[in-house]
């Protein structure tokens, strides 16, 4: 077996306020293989969201760690976060998270300017065309449907041509037939790129599609 792309060692995750302290992750301890897809399955509060920022390194956990390749995300100040993020990783959103004044050819081309890529405007419209979207490249998010606009996120994850993809509640405010197509189209396109994909859902039919769940509840990862 390879060596695993993601390993969650044994993470905690807590926090404290004026009524003292909650714990939102008890020890959670599990590893990806590259290619693997994974879903995270849990009820709204279960903490399958924090998991997901944590394993991104966008939080940071009270206890243990996240290595990502092989890296110890948690070592790294957040400058270097950052820098491994923009490297490996591919984001999709319930709410999308487009830039409303940048047509959809300029929201796929964008992570891409950032890496420093010279043919950034033919890699995007080419991905463009690939989610179906080749006739709606100079439109902006407003005139764009839910369906429509979840694929230019969806474009926008795998030009860069991330290591791992992390998903959360990507179909959660489509409605099932929109949904649906948009689920599919995620998974040839992991298919395709050879992508490690997590995704976070509450709906357990989107879950099977996955090769793996992990279920959380209150917090902790139940045995499989």
């Amino acid at each position: 077996m390879s060596e695993p792309i993601i390993c969650v060692d044994h993470v905690t995750k807590r926090v404290t306020d004026a009524t003292g302290t909650l714990t939102i992750l008890h020890d959670i301890d599990f590893s990806l293989q590259p290619q693997e897809s994974a879903a995270i399955v849990g009820a709204s509060g279960s903490g399958k969201s924090t998991l997901l920022a944590l394993m991104a390194g966008l939080d940071v956990p009270t206890e243990g760690t996240v290595r990502l390749g092989g890296v110890d995300l948690f070592a790294l100040d957040e400058d270097a976060r950052a820098e491994v993020r923009a490297r490996q990783l591919g984001f999709v959103f319930q709410s999308f998270q487009l830039l409303a004044n940048r047509t959809a050819l300029e929201n796929v081309m964008l992570p891409l300017e950032l890496a420093g890529q010279h043919d950034a405007r033919a890699q995007a419209t080419e991905m463009l065309r690939r989610v179906g979207l080749g006739e709606r490249l100079r439109h902006y998010p407003r005139v764009l449907s839910g369906g429509e606009q979840q694929r230019v996120a969806l474009a926008r994850a795998f030009v860069v041509r991330p290591r791992v993809l992390l998903a959360d509640e990507p179909t959660g405010s489509l409605d099932f037939a929109t949904g649906e197509t948009v689920m599919q189209l995620m998974l040839e396109l992991n298919r395709e790129a050879g992508t490690t994909l997590v995704l976070v859902t509450h709906d357990t039919a989107i879950a099977a599609r996955c090769e793996r769940q992990l279920h959380i509840e209150a917090g902790r990862l139940l045995p499989t």
